[in-house]
């Protein structure tokens, strides 16, 4: 027999008052809640006629003489939910942009545009919002320069929360690439003693006061914020064949232009036993096929709203770089030989062993068609200490590698390493770093095999695929010179 058929048998009049009691809280027990819906689980209509709970942010007010009409969105999807209530249940604390609940009734829309309806039994307002002082207004479509003054708020926004939705689908896109190709994850540290760059643009990390002050410093050692993990990366490469780290990294350069952040992340791989430059390039390219069609097939809308309001025609350059059975492969020299012949005016030198400059990298994709385009066989001096000689005098080049791509320039950067022992020693006696990479040759010393290398520019991708001219507009909190707002 069931709860409701027991509470059915007694007359309310006929049983004391405490039996009362327990027949009540019997009916309240028996009663069925309204389902708690996500604003993406309603739009997909599965609970049409059922009762449902939804709770997120008014994104549109509009109040009429017998009814009123809201959309509420709780970050889930791009669309909102139409909400329809009737004029009486209004609450002069519902505004645009407030925080609401709303139950009642799912419904199918009359209208084509949306697939289904709340028809609302009762609207209660979770957190007020003043209209007039919030920033963003209704109706309006704000720029992406406008909305990064306001970085505590911008995720309200349409175009950021779309940003952030899909750079939190690469993010477990990228995770599942490595992990669906053998790679392990490695938590590398973010303080350091190391400078894998050799830039010298660190943060130097020391605690306030004067509380260490007799005993030296905290760590008794300088050490930074790190700006890669690939040396540590390399150490796990000596017992596992597929490494990899995914994390911010930090740098200190005094820029405040629009491809430079103090804070990013970056994607970093390490494979062991491999001897050959196409090794890398493969793992790359494939990486970036994987995460693109991935946040391609699971962010469509999101990514339209770019491709349509900020980058128009984007889109083709996506699906050309994803067209092409493989990206090509150039030379560092053939590329200075494609600069020089070109009748464009470069700001920087073209000569050869002068550095790839952000001008030269974007003329190089766009000489490849405007697709991806890798860069090898850089000349020695310009690579990092780690970098493999590839002995080809009298040029003499490294066995390293770039990832050109539309509208960024460089990518993704890597290198095979310099596995032999004499060589690295000779290397780092030339950069003055022996005494400090002691435990680097120690690598070398124990069991050491042939590996490489690369790391991805995280906010850079998403700036390729999106077509977002600013590195600013695609992370959460920009930290750069003489800024760190929250």
């Amino acid at each position: 027999m069931t709860f409701q058929t027991v509470a059915r048998a007694f007359p309310v009049s006929s049983i004391s008052p405490v039996s009362r009691c327990v027949s009540f809280c019997v009916r309240r027990f028996c009663e069925k809640n309204p389902t708690k819906l996500r604003v993406s689980e309603a739009l997909l209509g599965a609970e049409v006629g059922e009762d449902v709970r939804v709770q997120g942010w008014v994104r549109s007010y509009r109040p009429q003489k017998n009814n009123l009409f809201l959309h509420v969105n709780d970050g889930s999807s791009l669309k909102s939910l139409q909400v329809v209530a009737p004029a009486g249940i209004s609450d002069p604390l519902l505004t645009f942009g407030c925080a609401v609940e709303v139950k009642g009734i799912l419904k199918k829309s009359p209208h084509s545009k949306q697939p289904v309806e709340l028809e609302a039994k009762q609207i209660q307002v979770i957190g007020e919002c003043n209209p007039v002082d919030f920033p963003f207004k209704i109706k309006e479509r704000h720029s992406l320069e406008y909305i990064r003054q306001f970085p505590h708020l911008r995720c309200r926004t349409n175009a950021f929360s779309s940003l952030l939705r899909i750079r939190s689908e690469a993010t477990a896109a990228i995770h599942s690439y490595f992990k669906s190709n053998g790679f392990l994850q490695i938590h590398t540290p973010t303080i350091t003693s190391n400078d894998c760059e050799g830039a010298g643009e660190l943060f130097q990390v020391e605690p306030p006061g004067t509380t260490f002050a007799e005993e030296g410093s905290f760590f008794s050692v300088p050490v930074y914020l790190t700006v890669s993990g690939q040396l540590h990366l390399e150490v796990m490469s000596g017992a596992f064949s597929r490494v990899y780290t995914f994390g911010p990294t930090f740098r200190a350069e005094n820029s405040q232009s629009r491809r430079h952040l103090a804070e990013f992340f970056m994607v970093e791989a390490e494979i062991s036993f491999t001897e050959s430059i196409e090794d890398l390039t493969k793992v790359m390219e494939d990486l970036f096929r994987s995460v693109t069609e991935s946040v391609l097939d699971h962010c469509e809308e999101d990514v339209d709203l770019f491709h349509k309001h900020v980058a128009p025609g984007h889109r083709d350059t996506v699906d050309d770089a994803l067209k092409k059975t493989r990206f090509p492969v150039i030379t560092y020299t053939e590329a200075i030989d494609v600069l020089k012949r070109s009748s464009e005016h470069f700001t920087f030198p073209t000569d050869w062993g002068c550095d790839l400059m952000t001008e030269h990298e974007k003329y190089l994709v766009k000489h490849c068609g405007n697709i991806p385009v890798f860069v090898t066989d850089y000349p020695y001096d310009l690579k990092p200490f780690y970098a493999r000689d590839n002995q080809d005098h009298p040029k003499r080049t490294a066995a390293a590698v770039d990832l050109l791509v539309p509208g960024v320039g460089e990518l993704c950067g890597g290198s095979l390493r310099e596995e032999r022992l004499s060589l690295l020693r000779s290397r780092l006696q030339e950069c003055g770093l022996e005494e400090n990479y002691s435990w680097y040759l120690d690598l070398r010393r124990f069991g050491s095999v042939p590996h490489g290398g690369f790391g991805l520019g995280f906010e850079r991708y998403l700036q390729c695929i999106l077509g977002v001219d600013n590195i600013k507009d695609v992370i959460p909190f920009p930290r750069f010179s003489h800024s760190c707002l929250l």
